[in-house]
């Protein structure tokens, strides 16, 4: 637990410039602009999923056990499509603060974790580029490549994917920046 009281404040630091480059990135910067599409007849489907009583969880479509999953009706079902999953959300308006409240704990959480290898690896008074390929690499583990379950398992589609990559690598150099400017020398 040395490690935390030595390297606070670049834990700190480097959340909070994730924080923001992140707010600028989905907020400012047009690329993420692209990310969802609306429903197609949004205004006929949504009162359809409300009357079959969603409550908030994750949902696959269409549903079925291990054992009936190479039936032929589910096999049709299959066929005939739509295939998803589908994320609800309790109703109301997006809890905002909540969420950036949890992003911002999971970005010290990350820096925290970061730090703990970058203390292990790197040691005190390592060189700047030492400390920062060290903690760039094991940011990116967590903000980049942690992404790319998405569209493996989610289908999340792979434009987005990518972008989220590229999102974590910027979130990784700001990582590896803050620590390895205040790497503890002396």
């Amino acid at each position: 637990m040395l490690f935390l009281a030595a390297l606070w404040l670049p834990i700190l630091l480097s959340a909070v410039f994730v924080f923001i480059a992140s707010s600028i990135m989905h907020m400012v910067l047009p690329y993420h602009k692209s990310d969802y599409r609306q429903l197609p007849e949004e205004d006929k489907l949504l009162p359809s999923l409300r009357a079959a009583g969603l409550v908030k969880g994750l949902y696959i479509f269409p549903h079925c056990t291990h054992k009936e999953m190479n039936s032929p009706a589910m096999q049709e079902k299959y066929k005939q499509g739509p295939v998803g999953m589908l994320t609800v959300f309790p109703s109301g308006r997006p809890a905002m603060p909540k969420f950036l409240g949890m992003w911002f704990a999971y970005c010290l959480i990350i820096s925290v974790f970061v730090a703990y290898v970058a203390a292990h690896s790197a040691g005190h008074g390592a060189a700047y580029l030492i400390v920062f390929r060290v903690v760039c690499a094991a940011a990116f583990l967590a903000y980049g490549l942690a992404n790319l379950s998405n569209g493996i398992w989610k289908g999340q589609p792979w434009s987005n994917v990518i972008k989220e990559v590229v999102d974590g690598l910027v979130y990784a150099a700001l990582t590896a920046g803050s620590f390895a400017w205040l790497w503890p020398r002396g």
